[in-house]
């Protein structure tokens, strides 16, 4: 049997994190500690990309902060993520859009999934 399975079969997490793909516009609530105090802060953006297999899954999710382009990669297995709200589903034809990052202003738009 192969070794690599079973060690990921192991520290497979049961996460029941909703299912989201590069386009769509979504809102992570991380916990954040300091020092003895436990707070939820939420990072709401485009995903740009998601990466790996199984436990090593980790998504890209972009947003704006003023006028800077803002960037962060999150672990799909990560303890510190509270839970994941799917605020819109983008209609894209690549599962990277990295070319969001040179687009400013109303070219930066994703057109939504109609449902």
């Amino acid at each position: 049997m192969d070794l690599m399975k079973v060690v990921n079969k192991e520290l497979a997490t049961d996460n029941d994190l909703s299912e989201f793909i590069a386009g769509d516009t979504i809102t992570v609530h991380y916990k954040i500690i300091e020092g003895n105090k436990e707070r939820i802060q939420q990072y709401k953006g485009v995903v740009i990309q998601k990466k790996g297999s199984g436990h090593t899954t980790t998504f890209t999710v972009r947003k704006m902060s003023g006028n800077i382009g803002v960037e962060r990669i999150f672990p799909i297995a990560s303890p510190f993520i509270d839970k994941i709200e799917i605020n819109k589903r983008g209609k894209v034809r690549r599962a990277k859009i990295f070319y969001l990052r040179k687009l400013t202003g109303k070219s930066a738009r994703i057109k939504e999934k109609k449902f």
